[in-house]
């Protein structure tokens, strides 16, 4: 039964993505493109066994409102079939006063999110958490004190990169995080380019390192490229990475947003109707498995079972390539007085069939089509049987209108 749940999802999903492809868009600046960052994320991700593509909009100071309006940027957004999209704020502007980033900062971010999401509705956001400068932000020092020391101006910077992902349901990279544990612990491995504020690369590639684990979700101590640096310091970034980032995914919000298979039930005592309701999170595909053979892809099916008996119902709930699944056991007592055949409840079989499909009524019009949409048959015969022998044995849709004018849609498996 697990393969036959398997190639169902196979058939449904169709947006699925490969597990070890990544296509990742960086929208940013010059913290990007310093020792070209989504390369050293290809390179580190290609010495797992994955494939991660880059593009980059990164102009030299840009800020959120500036790619609002950019047409690179707007272009590779509206191209579309991204995974992920990462978005850098210019390295100061969310660290600067609440006026000037709830004016500035936080509606800007918000627009890029929507429009990622109205290009790409199957991508997911990161925000990419930069780092307080070596010594602080001196140009502002005097007319915002919190940004005076290096200690202040992060702790800016990842409060309102926190606000940022929580307020737009995005992932959060916190780079930022992993670079304040380097300064505390290991001062002696130097993150800054000589300018104090842009990374050297060894502060590149544990920014690269953070992304590797968030985007792939895997722990980035399994990685063997080194990124041109001595193999013991690539080691120890990778591990800081781990311990930080994958070990505490949820943290970042890694996985929050991925569906969530949940229902509830209520059985009607006299005919022992059930009313399924499904309250999935994140979700917009459904398939339901009664226990018996039968299934539905009704979002909130209702269903009545014909025998007596304890049932596990499953409930796949899936979104983007992403799966979440859920059993409840339910026992059927049905009454002694109760015919089936005569209350008219309609019932197709045997599923899965070797071709000859039954009809418990007789139905006004049959459509048949596969995965792809396309129609394999479609009539408007009364008839109580269909024979399906001349169809290839797979897993189809198919449609039923009976003589009320109601029309049903479910699975068929055919051997």
């Amino acid at each position: 039964m697990r393969v036959f749940y398997v190639f169902i999802l196979l058939i449904f999903q169709l947006n699925l993505y490969s597990q070890d492809t990544s296509r990742v868009l960086f929208i940013g600046n010059s913290y990007t493109y310093y020792n070209n960052l989504p390369q050293l994320l290809t390179d580190m991700a290609a010495s797992t066994g994955d494939f991660v593509q880059t593009a980059s909009s990164t102009p030299g100071g840009y800020t959120f409102q500036l790619h609002s309006t950019n047409a690179t940027t707007l272009q590779l957004i509206q191209q579309g079939n991204w995974d992920f999209v990462i978005l850098q704020e210019q390295s100061q502007r969310p660290s600067f006063p609440d006026n000037d980033v709830q004016v500035n900062v936080f509606p800007y971010a918000s627009v890029l999110d929507s429009l990622i999401g109205l290009h790409n509705p199957c991508a997911e956001t990161v925000f990419y958490n930069t780092w307080g400068r070596q010594n602080g932000d001196a140009n502002n020092c005097a007319v915002w004190p919190p940004v005076c020391t290096y200690q202040g101006m992060d702790s800016m910077l990842q409060l309102r990169y926190r606000y940022m992902a929580d307020a737009n349901q995005a992932l959060l990279a916190p780079v930022a995080q992993a670079w304040r544990y380097v300064r505390s612990n290991w001062p002696w491995i130097n993150l800054y380019d000589a300018d104090g504020s842009h990374p050297s690369l060894q502060g590149s590639y544990l920014a690269s390192a953070v992304f590797y684990t968030v985007i792939l979700r895997k722990d980035p101590r399994s990685v063997t490229y080194n990124g041109g640096l001595p193999g013991s310091l690539a080691d120890s970034l990778r591990n800081l990475a781990g311990s930080i980032v994958y070990d505490s995914l949820s943290v970042w919000n890694v996985g929050n947003f991925d569906p969530l298979a949940q229902f509830n039930y209520q059985v009607n005592p006299s005919t022992q109707e059930v009313t399924f309701q499904q309250s999935s999170q994140n979700a917009d595909q459904y398939v339901w498995y009664f226990g018996n053979g039968d299934s539905s892809l009704v979002n909130s099916p209702n269903y009545t079972f014909l025998q007596s008996g304890n049932y596990t119902v499953t409930l796949i709930a899936s979104s983007c390539g992403k799966s979440d699944t859920v059993q409840q056991q339910i026992q059927i007592s049905l009454p002694t007085n109760v015919n089936h055949s005569e209350t008219g409840v309609f019932r197709m079989y045997p599923n899965p069939t070797q071709g000859i499909l039954e009809f418990s009524q007789e139905i006004e019009g049959f459509s048949m089509w596969n995965h792809l949409g396309q129609v394999l048959l479609s009539d408007n015969e009364k008839t109580k049987r269909k024979d399906l022998s001349q169809i290839e044995p797979g897993i189809y849709i198919i449609e039923m209108r009976l003589d009320s004018g109601k029309l049903i849609r479910d699975l068929i498996k055919i051997k």
